[in-house]
């Protein structure tokens, strides 16, 4: 199978157009890693300090990938057996650990291809991704770097309850978070649709506002904010998520409304509202899926237990902004969670005002202590 190499920062994403490898960009600037025919050489020993993942992808063909020492022998294979309605896969990855490096299976479909699955990962596709053909791989054409953040793809639940239709209802009621003051107040939005759709938010002031989406069954389902020439903005969700449901933080511009690019394969249900109105972290919260989280504490320890998806696999990061006298979104959050498969991790927290943005493939249980 033809396999191309996406190079991520501590971030989750690539840092510009040259950190993908494949048929069309056949060498990494580094020269730790090169394409060559239906293959990929890797030197990671020769792989720069920034880069912290190597993920490995491709068409969804069925068949064996496998890494092979200098030697001839096979330190690590993943067998792919098709992936259903998907036409690309993120088949595994490369992840630091301990001073070297260590390889875990992925097995990630895309039914938006592989354009759909570099954009993931921070890789924005200028021109349409042309039909696959038999006779070879699908070109990709004007790869640059888009700003933002990964979001997730991966499995349904087992232990966190799942309801039969889009969650949460549009109407649902809220509470604000007593005493925040990051981020516009305002009536709620609200609005569900079925497929692709295009929704302009009316009525919300500009600054920063949490976007709660959720979407029925299974399939693919994404959502982008549109700029002003009616292009899409940095990806907000990107998720096959059974029953999937979520919620981050984008800005509504001023000047103009927010406009939303829905892309779905079900019914979707989609909510805008004060910032103020996310879950407030504190205790223990168990969840499924990205979550936007508000921390009004002192410092804490923040322990997170993460199943990933169904075989314990999937990505899960945490970014917290920093939010007290500012107006907008911090440009560099402090990444404080960032890895693969099931994990059971403490990490430190300053104190609050925070927002933190936590990105998970699957289940997981956030529990909030006061440190020793």
């Amino acid at each position: 199978m033809d396999v191309a190499a996406l190079l991520l920062g501590a971030d989750g994403r690539v840092r510009g157009d040259a950190d993908m490898v494949f048929d069309g960009q056949p060498v990494h600037p580094s020269g730790a890693v090169r394409h060559e025919q239906a293959s990929l050489v890797l030197a990671l020993h020769e792989v720069e300090a920034a880069v912290e993942r190597i993920v490995i992808a491709g068409a969804a063909d069925g068949g064996v990938l496998e890494a092979v020492a200098p030697d001839g022998a096979a330190v690590a294979s993943y067998a792919a057996t098709g992936a259903g309605d998907a036409t690309a896969v993120a088949f595994g990855e490369f992840f630091r650990e301990s001073g070297g490096w260590k390889f875990t299976g992925l097995g990630r479909g895309y039914g938006s291809g592989l354009a759909g699955l570099v954009t993931e990962y921070g890789v924005e596709v200028a021109e349409e991704e042309p039909e696959p053909v038999a006779s070879g791989p699908v070109p990709l054409v004007g790869v640059v770097k888009m700003p933002g953040r990964p979001l997730p793809a991966g499995g349904g639940p087992q232990d966190v309850p799942v309801p039969a239709g889009p969650f949460p209802p549009a109407d649902r009621a809220y509470e604000l978070v007593e005493g925040w003051e990051f981020g516009p107040l305002f009536e709620p939005f609200a609005c569900t649709g079925d497929g692709n759709q295009v929704v302009t938010v009316d009525g919300v002031p500009s600054g920063p506002v949490l976007v709660e989406t959720a979407h029925e069954g299974e399939g693919y389902f994404a959502t982008f904010p549109l700029d002003k020439r009616n292009k899409d903005g940095r990806l907000l969700f990107s998720t096959t998520l059974r029953h999937f449901r979520g919620s981050t933080v984008t800005t509504a511009p001023e000047g103009r409304p927010l406009r939303l690019r829905v892309g779905a394969t079900n019914r979707w249900a989609l909510r805008v509202k004060p910032v103020a109105a996310a879950r407030r972290l504190e205790g223990t919260l168990k969840g499924y899926g990205p979550e936007a989280l508000l921390h009004t504490g002192g410092a804490a320890d923040l322990q997170v237990d993460f199943k990933g998806d169904e075989e314990g696999h999937g990505y899960v990061g945490m970014w917290c902004h920093e939010v007290a006298g500012h107006t907008a979104l911090t440009p560099r959050p402090s990444l404080v969670v960032s890895d693969t498969g099931a994990l059971l991790h403490t990490v430190p927290l300053p104190p609050g005002p925070l927002l933190l943005l936590f990105n998970a493939e699957g289940r997981w249980t956030l529990t909030v202590r006061e440190p020793d």
